[in-house]
């Protein structure tokens, strides 16, 4: 609807109603445009079909990937859309990842703690919804700078200017973008998960992304000690977020499962089988066991038949079963495999390193069986890219015979590489890696899971090492401020992107010429108006 048409609307509601002739229609029609997601539950629809169409993009051409970056506050998410918007004037194929990372870092009130799902479990929703919040704003502070600059024009007499900015008001492109969050290991059983989900959702998360790990010994991806759970029980799970999506109606919602079987030699459960062959069965056959007769079975011991055999897998002190050494990746395949036919959308598969032949080659196996598969895939700061892909080329160069006696491959995150073919080479990998990565390995979606938390803490020790040592206050206005004024960072006007603006619009539409409004001539933020 044109913005004349919403006025006419908003007229329409208004006019003729006794006692409210000083109700601006005008006004009520900025505040409608400013405020257009009345719930979370109308942005997760609303950004459930942009990912819908974006995965269909996908399917038709690899290079119609799409990107996101975790931020872990309200803040970080609204700045980082109204940069994208600033330098790209597009957010298509940009979104938002929630970390559960950051939120036990960053989020809890028990303080900082390791990502193994100790965190409130309310804080992701919670998160979900600042998210979205500061997003708003940012429609709504970008939109009231454009009424305020078609004010101007009439003002000025100007029409043809006034209706260049009603187109702009007309084509207005919504911070609001797709979120894709994580709900860890589901936080306890399919209930638990269940009524996580709905939480999750009625914030506004379009796309819930779940793990298969043991709830209770969860643990980050990158880290040891995970231990991953049989099918029947993920499965349980994923459907528990789907019968979620489907009750809140929330039809087109996202799933997306992730398998940490790559790095999970353990399991707590030997899963249940009805006959040989099915999944419990083959969940089962990767276990690491020891063929035995009847008279070796020991107190306590926990055997399996398999193929007229007595089998006893290899138990640990912790209770733990321990899967056979180099299955690894046989296990993400079946996992991804299982996942998409049992309702999942997305795979998501968590590896050690950043190697597109190392995902290339288990895409290529699941997608024998599920041609559309398609990954969300975590550009991870726990990898060293600039060591992985360094020995990447190192270990090519090798291959094909080339001179390497000027390199020590331990040793090449050394800075005396960093001018060096070689380094040269390997950076231009690492920058061409996402759209290689979604050409030639099945990555639909590249996200980075921290990367806000490594730049406020790069950010704030380069502050902190000038402003307190001899730079003074140099160290701020010349790295910070002139910084912001010179690249125009919009919060350079904080007071603005506090919101401070719309508030004065809002006393304005309330009290007319008596509001008492804060952007007068001794505001100092007019210092920025050049």
């Amino acid at each position: 609807m044109s913005y004349q048409s919403q006025v006419q609307a908003a007229a329409a509601a208004v006019n003729g109603k006794s006692g409210w002739e000083s109700i601006s229609a005008e006004s009520v029609a900025r505040m409608r445009l400013q405020n257009r997601f009345q719930s979370g539950l109308d942005i997760a629809r609303y950004t459930a079909a942009i990912m819908r169409r974006d995965m269909a993009a996908y399917d038709a051409d690899p290079a119609s990937y799409t990107q996101s970056l975790g931020c872990w506050h309200g803040f970080i998410g609204q700045q980082k859309l109204i940069s994208i918007k600033k330098h790209f004037g597009t957010t298509d194929k940009r979104y938002l990842y929630l970390s559960g990372w950051m939120i036990a870092a960053l989020r809890s009130e028990f303080g900082p703690l390791p990502d193994q799902s100790m965190h409130e479990k309310t804080s992701v929703p919670a998160l979900i919804e600042e998210l979205y919040t500061f997003l708003r704003q940012a429609d709504a502070r970008e939109l009231g700078g454009l009424f305020r600059d078609l004010d101007a024009a009439r003002a000025a007499g100007d029409t043809v200017k006034a209706k260049a900015i009603e187109n702009q008001i007309d084509n207005f492109q919504t911070h609001v973008v797709p979120i894709i969050a994580d709900i860890d290991a589901g936080f306890g059983n399919a209930e638990a998960t269940y009524l996580l989900a709905k939480k999750m959702i009625e914030a506004g998360a379009c796309a819930l992304q779940i793990e298969n790990q043991v709830s209770d010994e969860k643990q980050c991806g990158h880290q040891d000690g995970k231990v991953t759970v049989p099918h029947e029980d993920f499965v349980a799970k994923i459907r528990a977020i789907r019968y979620a999506f489907l009750e809140l109606g929330v039809e087109d919602g996202i799933i997306v499962a992730r398998t940490d079987s790559l790095g999970a030699g353990l399991t707590k459960q030997i899963a249940f089988s009805r006959e040989p062959g099915d999944i419990g069965d083959q969940y089962n056959s990767f276990l690491d066991c020891e063929e035995i007769d009847v008279g070796q079975v020991g107190n306590g011991d926990v055997v399996i038949s398999r193929n007229g055999k007595l089998l006893r897998p290899k138990r640990l002190a912790s209770n733990l079963f321990q899967f056979r050494a180099g299955s690894g990746e046989d296990r993400c395949v079946l996992d991804c495999i299982n996942s998409l036919q049992n309702g999942a959308d997305l795979l998501w598969i968590e590896t050690e390193k950043p190697h597109i032949g190392q995902i290339a080659g288990m895409v290529n196996r699941i997608r024998e069986v599920i041609p559309t598969a398609k990954l969300v895939y975590n550009n991870s700061p726990s990898f060293n890219w600039t060591l992985n892909f360094r020995q990447q080329v190192y270990d090519a160069y090798v291959a094909a015979g080339k001179d390497v006696s000027a390199y020590d491959r331990a040793r090449l995150m050394s800075v005396d590489y960093d001018g060096s073919e070689l380094a040269q080479e390997a950076d231009e990998r690492i920058r061409t890696f996402q759209r290689d990565a979604a050409a030639q390995a099945g990555i639909f979606h590249h996200l980075i899971t921290l990367p806000t938390y490594h730049t406020a803490a790069l950010s704030t020790d380069n502050l902190a090492k000038e402003y307190f040592g001899d730079a003074g206050m140099l160290g701020y206005v010349k790295n910070v401020q002139r910084a912001e004024i010179r690249q125009g960072i919009a919060c350079v006007k904080h007071q603005n992107m506090s919101g401070s603006d719309i508030g004065d619009d809002h006393k304005e539409y309330f009290a007319g010429e008596a509001a008492l409004k804060a952007g007068g001539v001794h505001n100092t933020m007019n210092q920025f108006a050049a």
